[in-house]
């Protein structure tokens, strides 16, 4: 009897179980603030987890992104702990390093890591729309632990000197945005939208990467700068408006992973 007891106790003092309290649609409690959380689909409980630090868009709370099929739907297969902090008012507030949301970002990361295993050298982050603009002015002023940033349809001004930076950009932007309106540079140039990161890391020479997709409908054309003082900055853009490309996110991660890049 006192064997099982023990055991229970131990169980229920679990970080797994723990971390349980909040999941899915139930906020995690932070302050005055909160976070979602969502657990990759057959994770054992034990292994160290990657993570995705996804910011929402405008308007928009962590229960869309961790419901988004687009989003939840790539990290859930795997292996990938998805985090999605809430913005008050339902918006972040990006537009100069004067902002209480990034230390509110590293207190949620370092709440995830009291309720999980968390990787520390794979802690990606993401966002879209506005969420994208968050997740640069994150990595912007707390990116230098971070593996990589995914932004999407969103960004801070080009001219901005950061003080910090992740390992690796990954940006991807319709040519048609028109309401984060792509960021053409002089005479027209496609590649202006990572010029900040570019100058950061000293990169010299564009790489064609070619086309590619993951659905008939929509091809996304690749620029890679690998030949960089630091590390390393990829471009993808398209042809449409202002959304999260199908498949975008898993296939980033799949890269980042050393997967072989899948759809779904």
């Amino acid at each position: 009897m006192m064997c099982r007891l023990i055991f229970f106790l131990m169980l229920m003092a679990s970080p797994a179980l723990a971390a349980r309290e909040c999941h899915g649609n139930a906020a995690c409690p932070l302050g005055d603030r909160s976070y979602h959380v969502l657990e990759p689909e057959g994770w054992d409980g034990q292994s160290p987890l990657p993570v995705l630090l996804h910011f929402h868009g405008w308007s928009r709370q962590g229960t869309v992104v961790v419901n988004h099929e687009r989003i939840a739907g790539a990290t859930k297969l795997r292996g990938v702990l998805l985090v999605a902090p809430n913005g008050l008012g339902k918006s972040w507030d990006f537009w100069s390093a004067d902002t209480g949301d990034v230390p509110f970002a590293d207190r949620v990361l370092e709440d995830v890591a009291k309720r999980y295993p968390i990787d520390p050298k794979r802690i990606y982050v993401s966002g879209y729309s506005f969420g994208g603009a968050m997740a640069w002015r994150y990595v912007c002023q707390s990116g230098n632990d971070k593996a990589a940033l995914l932004a999407v349809a969103g960004s801070i001004r080009q001219t901005e000197a950061c003080p910090e930076a992740p390992r690796e950009v990954r940006h991807v932007h319709g040519l048609d945005d028109t309401v984060m309106d792509f960021p053409f540079g002089p005479g027209g140039d496609t590649t202006y939208p990572v010029a900040l990161w570019r100058e950061k890391y000293n990169c010299n020479g564009a790489t064609p990467r070619g086309d590619w997709s993951v659905k008939p409908f929509l091809t996304l054309s690749r620029v890679e700068w690998t030949d960089c003082a630091q590390g390393q900055v990829v471009l993808d853009t398209h042809p449409g408006g202002h959304f999260i490309p199908h498949g975008w996110i898993g296939w980033q991660l799949d890269e980042l992973l050393g997967r072989t890049p899948t759809y779904p």
